[in-house]
């Protein structure tokens, strides 16, 4: 029986078994919801576009068709999975946390929004942290 929680030296860079797979799930599951949700919608419009609007669901399909990347190679995905960590995180100090602290969020336009970016923690969990600073912020200089 394999231990998940191992760090996979050969196979994943160091990173612990358990990190590939929470973020394969993660990538499994942003193919599901939020590529039906924002393909849907797309396909499925008629009318005239607000450009705000239609970026985000342009945004959101596109993280859709990436997570397939996402799926097949986690560790070269991590980018974009600290963007998804950052826009949630950002929005909800911004927008979300204001409102829940003046009592006005339940019921707000931004109520059903916060909910689903409250989910911004499994990334956060499935973030193989060292790594990622490893790799990306600190990466080692070779000659």
């Amino acid at each position: 029986m394999i231990n998940v929680f191992k760090r996979g030296h050969d196979k994943y860079e160091g990173v612990p078994a358990i990190n590939i797979y929470i973020l394969r799930l993660m990538f499994i599951l942003m193919i599901v919801f939020l590529g039906k949700d924002s393909w849907t919608h797309i396909v499925n419009f008629n009318g005239s576009w607000d450009p705000t609007n239609a970026m985000a669901w342009c945004i959101w399909a596109s993280y859709s068709v990436l997570a397939i990347l996402g799926v097949i190679r986690p560790l070269k995905m991590l980018p974009i999975v600290m963007l998804e960590i950052f826009y949630k995180v950002l929005w909800l100090v911004i927008v979300a946390y204001p409102l829940w602290k003046s009592n006005a969020l339940t019921g707000s336009p931004a109520e059903g929004m916060t909910n689903a970016f409250l989910w911004v923690l499994l990334p956060i969990v499935a973030m193989p942290w060292r790594y990622f600073f490893r790799t990306y912020i600190l990466p080692v200089k070779r000659s």
